[in-house]
This record gives C-alpha cells, structure tokens and sequence, in this order.
C-alpha cells in the first residue's frame, strides 16, 4: 500500500524508488524522472568507491552530478575496502547526498571476481565490516542493496549481519546473483527478509505495472523499487502512483514522449559536455522510449547511425507522431 516512507531520519510522502541502472540513471535520467513522476526518491548509477577516492573525472563529472533541480538522490557505492569505502561515504556526504547505498546485488562477474557487488553476501564476516565502517562513516539514511540465496539458511544469515550492522535500509532485490532477467522475481525470499528484519525492507524485480506493484506490495515490504521499467518511461511511477490512489492520469502522447527523449539527450550533452558521446548513449535509449511508435525497427536502426544532434532531434520528429 501507498505510505509515507521513513529511512533512517528521513522521511518522504510517497514509498515508491527510483532505482540504480547501470548507463542510464546519471543526472538527466532521475531529473525527468523527478519532473514527471516525484518518487519518493532515485538512485546514482553505480559508483566505484576505488575511483572517487582516486578523483577520477569521469566519476566526477558523470556520476557525482546532481541537477539542481532534481529531487533527493541516493547515491549508490560499491566495492571491497573498509577504509576506502569509508573515505568514499565521506566524500559522498559532503557533496550533499541525500542517502547512501551499498551495492550488495551486482551479479557482473567483473565485479564479483573483484570480491565486490553480490559476491559479499558469501563473506557475512567481510561484509559487516564494510557495513560498520559506513555507518561509522556517515550519518545518513545508509541503505544496503542485495541479491538473495536459495536457501533460508544463508538468507537467515544474511539478514543477522545487516540487522547487526546498523544500516536503516535494505533493498531486496527478489533474484539469486546468478539468475538472469528471464527469471521471475521470487516474492517469498523478499517476505523471508520482511520477516526478519526489524529496519524497512523495499522489494525489487519486475514491478512493471500497477498488477505487479500490488502484488509486490503483498510481501509486506514498506516501499518499492522500479528499475529498468523506468527506462523511456520518465512518468511511470507519476503514473503508478496515480492508479494506486485512483486518480486520473494523462500519459504523455507519442509526439510528447519524442520531445522528452530529445529533452534527454539534450541533457546528456550538456552533462558529458560532447555531443557525440550523448548521441551514442541515445542509442541504448531508442528502444524503450520508441516503445508504441510505428516503424519502431527502422527508427532504432536509423538512430544507430546517428553521430549527432540535429540529426537525432530531426529523426525524432520525423517518427514520433
């Protein structure tokens, strides 16, 4: 059910998160985002503590951006060092974040083989060391996002360390680290860590539509988490969040939804200062936003070849009628 939601001492008006994609959810992704569906609040795209504290530009100037105008964002760590996890949470703190998270679900095996991501809830003992130093790091709401076991017994244990650690949150994301997107989510092992856990548990995977959020709903977690189904879909949750209450709610026509992915792009180039670059990343963009038009094949093909601006804006206009 619809709530207010209360993480650590924050509280927001509405249960429904935005969450961390990978090459997507960068500053212009959680800004329209924000515009179009005001969620409770939306994540950073993953970020290598291992590289802020190097001072990486590209860290800087992709991943630490925050619009002015944007609601409140998470900002997602991962990595594997109690001391520079610790530097990064205070880094991240004083750039002004409104919550951290530490990424305990990533299944890419570059990341587990580096002892980082889901691979952590295999060394429970590693794992509420790295949970302690960021809660003696920082003092914001600290979120831990997971992956789960196929057991109760590991899931048992999982949850003893992330109550022991002081962390405010817990994400559940319901797929076991080797389980691909065809697998269904398992809304069992979310209610497992209901159960258990005493701090406010958010469920994740293939919450797609109000059926599928209610039915999340039903695993008693006290808020939810949309990832990928916000990709081309800025005004989703604004969307969700209107059915639950039944409200009315106007989706945005197909000549509106071509001037929001052009409003995108613009934003990418203004965030990555190259408009090529932005360009490219339209590209990953293409299918999900030209989701309803005709010819959605032959745009995505033509948005392929695109190198620049005026040419992706014209081929926009061209196909979103």
């Amino acid at each position: 059910m619809l709530t207010k939601l209360t993480i650590g001492k924050r509280t927001f008006p509405v249960n429904i998160i935005q969450g961390p994609l990978a090459g997507f959810s960068s500053a212009p992704f959680r800004l329209l985002t924000w515009q179009y569906s005001k969620p409770a609040f939306s994540y950073s795209e993953m970020i290598s503590a291992n590289s802020l504290t190097k001072n990486s530009k590209k860290t800087k100037e992709r991943f630490l951006a925050k619009d002015p105008n944007e609601g409140p964002v998470c900002f997602q760590l991962v990595g594997n060092s109690s001391l520079v996890l610790s530097e990064a949470a205070k880094i991240i703190t004083d750039l002004g974040a409104d919550l951290i998270d530490f990424n305990c679900g990533c299944s890419v095996p570059k990341i587990r083989g580096n002892g980082a991501g889901s691979s952590l809830l295999l060394d429970r003992p590693k794992l509420h060391k790295l949970l302690l130093a960021l809660r003696h790091s920082t003092a914001l709401p600290l979120s831990v996002k997971i992956r789960v076991a196929r057991d109760d017994k590991t899931n048992g244990e999982i949850a003893q360390v992330l109550g022991d650690s002081g962390v405010d949150c817990v994400v559940v994301h319901g797929r076991n680290w080797e389980d691909r997107y065809n697998t269904p989510c398992n809304p069992d092992a979310i209610n497992f860590f209901v159960n258990q856990l005493k701090i406010p548990v958010i469920g994740n995977g293939d919450v797609t539509s109000l059926e599928s959020l209610k039915k999340m709903f039903t695993t008693g977690c006290a808020g939810v988490m949309i990832a990928r189904a916000g990709v081309g879909q800025p005004w989703l949750i604004g969307e969700l969040l209107a059915q639950m209450e039944q409200k009315k709610f106007i989706t945005p026509s197909i000549a509106e939804i071509g001037k929001i992915y052009i409003t995108h792009v613009q934003l990418l180039t203004n965030l990555l200062g190259n408009e090529k670059n932005a360009v490219i990343q339209a590209r990953k963009l293409a299918r999900p936003y030209a989701k309803n038009i005709k010819h959605r094949k032959e745009f995505c093909l033509a948005v392929n070849k695109c190198d620049d601006f005026i040419n992706f804006q014209n081929l926009c206009l061209d196909y979103f009628k």
